[in-house]
């Protein structure tokens, strides 16, 4: 197995639009296209040569939106921040920046198309 063990992810989405607005307000990034699929993808920037994992959003018939047994965690300075860009928004608090002992602190928020998602920091 990889250092790595996870390498790639895909959130679903319902309304793209949407769903780029959000991650996009909410991390200060801007989504690329990515050409080639049957299906509508947008990466969140990457670079292969770094420490963590490259993903997506995706829309896919079949696949709904919503939560399931899957949570991303996306690495932030202070998740307090990136939880109140997820309101304004259009996201919801799902449980507000709390400690996780000597790992930092995690906060968890509800996505414009109902995916729950995580947000890590060490501050």
């Amino acid at each position: 197995m990889n250092p790595n063990p996870v390498g790639w992810f895909e959130l679903y989405v319902q309304d793209m639009p949407r769903a780029k607005a959000f991650y996009e307000t909410v991390f200060g990034v801007v989504l690329e296209f990515l050409p080639g699929t049957e299906y509508e993808m947008w990466s969140f920037p990457m670079d292969m040569e770094r420490y963590g994992s490259p993903g997506a959003l995706i829309k896919m018939e079949g696949c709904p939106s919503g939560p399931g047994g899957t949570l991303v965690y996306f690495s932030c300075e202070d998740c307090a921040t990136e939880s109140a860009r997820a309101v304004e928004a259009g996201g919801t608090i799902f449980k507000e920046k709390f400690s996780i002992g000597p790992y930092g602190f995690i906060a968890l928020v509800q996505d414009s198309e109902g995916n729950l998602i995580g947000l890590h920091s060490r501050a």
